[in-house]
């Protein structure tokens, strides 16, 4: 199929003992962001199909749990080559599920097999404690045990990156899987989990729900084997989670909202760094967690930083997905721009200047869709909205600041704490900021690129836990102590 293709109209159940159900009378309906045509339906599940789910993936626990960390691995590379080689596939669903653009499908596709693909690689080096010697005669170890059946919770803006983060280590360390997509993007991951069993995945393994948050997610979540719950989505919803995962007393991984800083020195390679912060604010329509969403230059070469940053946004290609010129696509939903909208209208009453884009382009062709112009302001107050509150959309704010010690200050005046950048080649700035930002990642004159290598997780309102790195695998398994007294 043409990655250019339009799919026809899909009607799809849920996902359970390795097979796609017909759909269910009650639907979910799905439409295009750019468009406004209808996609699909999905089955809306309730808390009867969301217990069938997870008792299948209870049953298949102790089969799964019981292979090799080296078979499970096998199985998991399986997967993740099977999934590169239905990109091309996947990405038109993707397009128009979810609304982004053909190149953003194709790098959002490839990066979740390559996710699959490490935790593969990692089944050959889960590692855990032994200790001669305790006392005499005395020896002990520790044991890396699965924790069951794993809720995987998914939001729109990465519908499959999301879902492989937690795919990956909760399926090598002998766990299995109930995913949860977000209400408006389910078929990509149906499609997934039908690739990953044909792959070799067993039957309930991973199974797919769709549905609403407050039923079928609710039910997810405190069904009482569900052993873990792994979200990514808003902090308030990520607060509701944690709450009702608290009775059973579950384990929970929360990557929630941010409001990542961009510190820009005057020593920096200022071209540099605005294509950074173009690049950083305006991928996927600016609706990411991890994304530079305030940017602080020093004083006296802020003007310089600003105008070229403001010409990058100005010269993004806004338009439908399926457009192979289109840079920016449409924002996920009536609902998310008009968030954005009322964020910028509240913080230009309070002051700023809107340099480029601030509304909805005027082309008659993207009527249909939720399109927004990427947008800069300058100098809003640090109290306003687009200053304290998460901007998930294509609108950054930028601020001149008189010296160093006041953009680590404004930097960390902030509830969330995700991802932060700082550009310098004063070797004692960087490390400043490396220490002194209160964030779980900090780029030091780099894109704002995530590695499976290394952990990834925030603090504050950004969440708890982390995912990605060999850290992962410590959320998704329990460590157990056995004590050894050899005879005599």
């Amino acid at each position: 199929m043409s990655s250019t293709a339009t799919p026809t109209a899909l009607e799809r159940g849920v996902f359970v003992d390795g097979a796609v159900r017909p759909v269910a009378p009650e639907t979910l309906e799905i439409t295009n962001p750019g468009t406004g045509e209808l996609v699909g339906h999905a089955t809306s599940a309730d808390a009867g199909v969301v217990d069938e789910a997870v008792r299948s993936a209870h049953q298949a626990f102790g089969e799964w749990s019981r292979r090799g960390y080296a078979e499970r691995g096998a199985i998991l590379h399986a997967g993740a080559e099977a999934l590169l080689d239905h990109v091309e596939e996947l990405i038109p669903g993707l397009v128009a599920e979810q609304g982004k653009t053909i190149r953003e499908a194709r790098i959002e596709l490839r990066k979740a097999a390559d996710t699959l693909e490490h935790y593969a690689g990692l089944a050959k080096e889960v590692r855990a404690a032994y200790v001669h010697g305790l006392d005499p005669g005395v020896d002990g170890r520790v044991l890396r045990k699965p924790l069951g059946v794993v809720a995987a919770i998914v939001p729109w803006n990465f519908p499959t990156t999301l879902l492989s983060n937690k795919l990956g280590p909760a399926l090598v360390c002998g766990n299995t899987v109930v995913a949860k997509p977000a209400d408006t993007t389910p078929f990509t991951t149906l499609r997934l989990a039908e690739i990953l069993t044909e792959a070799g995945l067993p039957p309930g393994v991973l199974n797919v729900v769709t549905g609403t948050g407050p039923r079928a997610g609710e039910a997810l979540i405190t069904h009482p084997l569900t052993r873990k719950v792994a979200f990514t989505g808003s902090t308030p919803t990520g607060e509701r989670v944690m709450a009702l995962a608290a009775k059973g007393t579950k384990r929970v991984t929360l990557e929630l909202g941010g409001s990542d800083p961009m510190i820009i020195c005057d020593d920096a390679d200022l071209k540099r760094a605005a294509s950074a912060a173009a690049m950083g604010r305006f991928y996927n329509c600016g609706q990411a967690c991890l994304a530079i969403k305030r940017v602080y230059v020093l004083a006296s070469v802020a003007d310089e930083v600003i105008e070229a940053i403001a010409q990058k946004a100005a010269k993004l290609r806004v338009g439908i997905g399926t457009d192979e010129n289109a840079q920016l696509g449409p924002m996920h939903s009536r609902r998310q721009r008009e968030i954005i909208e009322d964020q910028i209208a509240r913080t230009l009453q309070r002051g700023g200047e809107v340099l480029t884009g601030g509304g909805r382009p005027d082309d008659p062709r993207l009527a249909n869709g939720w399109f927004h112009e990427p947008t800069v302001v300058v100098d809003p107050p640090h109290d306003s909205p687009m200053a304290q509150e998460e901007v998930f959309g294509p609108a950054l704010p930028i601020w001149r600041v008189k010296d160093f010690d006041e953009a680590i200050r404004l930097a960390n005046d902030s509830p969330f704490g995700l991802g932060s950048s700082v550009w310098t080649t004063n070797l004692d700035r960087a490390e400043r900021a490396a220490a002194e930002i209160e964030a779980g990642y900090t780029w030091i004159n780099s894109p704002t690129k995530v590695y499976d290598e290394l952990p990834f997780g925030g603090i504050g309102a950004s969440g708890y836990g982390k995912e990605h790195g060999s850290e992962a695998l410590d959320y998704y398994t329990d460590q157990k102590s056995v004590v050894v007294k050899r005879a005599g």
